[in-house]
């Protein structure tokens, strides 16, 4: 039987092995993303749940304690026993260390392994601790992981290679983040631009059908779930805002406010690292003792306001719409100004002390403060007001961009927390203005150098060492007619040269494209050479044995 294609041209039978093994290939894919997508949307909505139900808590609590000075020491003293609490479990699963976006980062790349069951549970524990003690603790960071955490699990469980758990692990992520903020295309995005900065058909199948089960999974599970008459069925939608239509005069105003509050990101960026320094310099209780200190600010810091508190989401719908926002009868300006600054600090104190929580929204609730100070500065100073809000949108945009360096995602993000897609223009000048600031200061992706810091702490690169392999790619392979860029090689290699079946040996480039019977000379780095050896046979077919 002879079989066409859709232009009525002949197939061979190696072209039918390499479609149906292609199809294979991505049933697999499919159906463990899936699987993926259950697990994550289950496990992050429960969590999301109890993170604003702890978000309430700790609004009340503080509330109380405000109401009866008196108790102030005894929150204090508890804050201060819960950060050596957080700071010893920290050190035993550093896995859950920050937000833990860099270490699944690292984990969907092939750099870092880890026990899915341990991190999860800890970082599910640990992260909700720090919300109802009242940090300014986002959420979407450990939502992140949690998910990432889920696609480990689903490919350990179902003892997949390498490439199907980073494929997972990444998956995993994009839908703990779509499930965060209720929005897809940005765990989507998340997936293709920040994890595995490749645009694979792979990835992409993968991160979509996860995040698509997961969102379904989250939107039956929400509505039906309440605690103390309240029902949690709503986004992270900020509905506040009202855009109206922009003149060029308010551009103008804009690309002023996007290369001041990225300049005000860059300082961000260069605080966190420093604050890094000076906590790796404490070694009270073995360097646990030092999670007291961000504990009991935020102590502080949420007795002042409670818009200090949690990650962010409240401050930020305050600001839309011409909101008010007061500290000690103070007026809206200054008051804003002490809210931003003590955001800041806390934000700081958070990354470089490394207490499990979320900063993605934590930093555009910088960006959106730091936007509503100039928007009061520069009314005064003649711009129309009807302009403030996409102002305060410009800002969160460019404040995100400057620190994470990740444009598209920020874009996309802005986009649908905001539900408006007829702000284009200014959201890509707060975009492209937050990433030129970054690229002129030098400044490294945020998420990318926290990665490099915990490799080094925790001295991964030791017990590796740089091994050469030589593969074949088989007929009807991943590899055949795929080009080089195209595939997901082991992470800390290169493909070398490729020699063809005459011998001659061809100098290997991203658009190089595999033809079955070629050799692949790959060089890695790895602590398991039959390990790297099994994930170059996933892509190029195991030889007969």
């Amino acid at each position: 039987m002879i079989e066409f294609n859709g232009n009525g041209d002949k197939i061979g039978l190696k072209g039918i092995k390499k479609n149906r093994l292609v199809l294979e290939n991505f049933i697999n894919v499919f159906v463990l993303s899936v699987l993926t997508g259950l697990f994550a949307g289950v496990v992050v909505t429960f969590y999301n749940v109890f993170a604003e139900l702890g978000e309430k808590c700790s609004a009340e609590l503080y509330a109380r304690v405000f109401a009866s000075p008196a108790f102030v020491p005894l929150l204090l003293l508890g804050l201060a026993a819960g950060g050596i609490l957080i700071g010893t479990l920290v050190r035993f699963v550093p896995m859950i260390r920050g937000s833990g976006i860099p270490q699944i980062e690292g984990a969907a790349r092939g750099i870092i392994r880890f026990k899915w069951y341990v991190t999860m549970c800890s970082m599910f524990a640990a992260s909700l601790a720090c919300v109802f003690m009242g940090l300014s603790a986002g959420a979407e960071g450990p939502s992140l992981e949690l998910g990432g955490c889920a696609g480990s699990a689903v490919a350990t469980v179902l003892r997949r290679n390498q490439l199907a758990r980073r494929l997972q692990i990444a998956g995993g992520a994009s839908a703990g983040l779509a499930v965060a903020f209720n929005a897809p295309f940005t765990g989507m995005v998340f997936a293709l631009e920040e994890a595995f900065r490749s645009f694979s058909p792979h990835v992409f199948v993968c991160s979509a059908v996860s995040v698509i089960v997961a969102l379904f999974t989250r939107n039956a599970i929400r509505p039906a779930l309440s605690f103390g008459g309240t029902t949690f069925g709503v986004g992270y939608a900020f509905t506040t805002y009202a855009f109206n239509p922009v003149s060029p005069a308010d551009c103008l105003w804009f690309a002023l406010a996007s290369a001041v509050v990225s300049l005000f990101g860059v300082l961000f960026y260069h605080l966190v690292f420093l604050s890094k320094k000076l906590f790796s310099r404490v070694t009270f209780l073995k360097g646990t003792g030092k999670y007291v200190i961000p504990f009991a600010l935020a102590g502080a810091f949420g007795l002042i306001s409670v818009y200090s508190m949690g990650g962010g989401h409240a401050f930020i719908e305050a600001l839309g719409g011409g909101g008010e926002i007061e500290v000690f009868s103070l007026n809206f300006t200054l008051s804003l100004l002490i809210i931003v600054l003590i955001r800041l600090v806390a934000t700081v104190l958070n990354m470089g002390c490394g207490v499990p929580c979320g900063v993605f929204i934590p930093m555009l609730a910088l960006g959106a403060g730091a936007g509503a100070v100039l928007s009061q500065l520069f009314m005064r100073m003649g711009m129309d007001p009807a302009a403030a809000d996409y102002l305060i949108l410009v800002c969160m945009a460019a404040f995100f961009t400057c620190v994470v360096k990740a444009p598209i995602t920020g874009l996309v993000m802005i986009f649908e927390l905001t539900g408006q897609f007829v702000n284009f223009l200014p959201a890509l000048m707060g975009v492209a203005i937050g990433y030129l600031v970054a690229t002129v200061c030098r400044i490294h992706p945020i998420y990318e150098k926290c990665l490099g810091m915990y490799i080094e702490e925790e001295k991964l690169y030791e017990r590796v060492k740089k091994e050469v392999v030589t593969v074949e790619v088989l007929a009807g392979s991943r590899a055949d007619g795929e080009k080089i860029r195209s595939i997901i090689w082991p992470t800390n290699g290169l493909v070398q040269e490729i020699i063809r079946p005459d011998g001659v040996s061809d100098v290997a480039d991203g658009e190089y494209i595999l033809r079955a019977g070629q050799k692949i000379v790959f060089e890695g780095e790895t602590d398991d050479i039959a390990e790297l050896r099994e994930y170059l046979y996933s892509i190029v077919g195991r030889p007969p044995e």
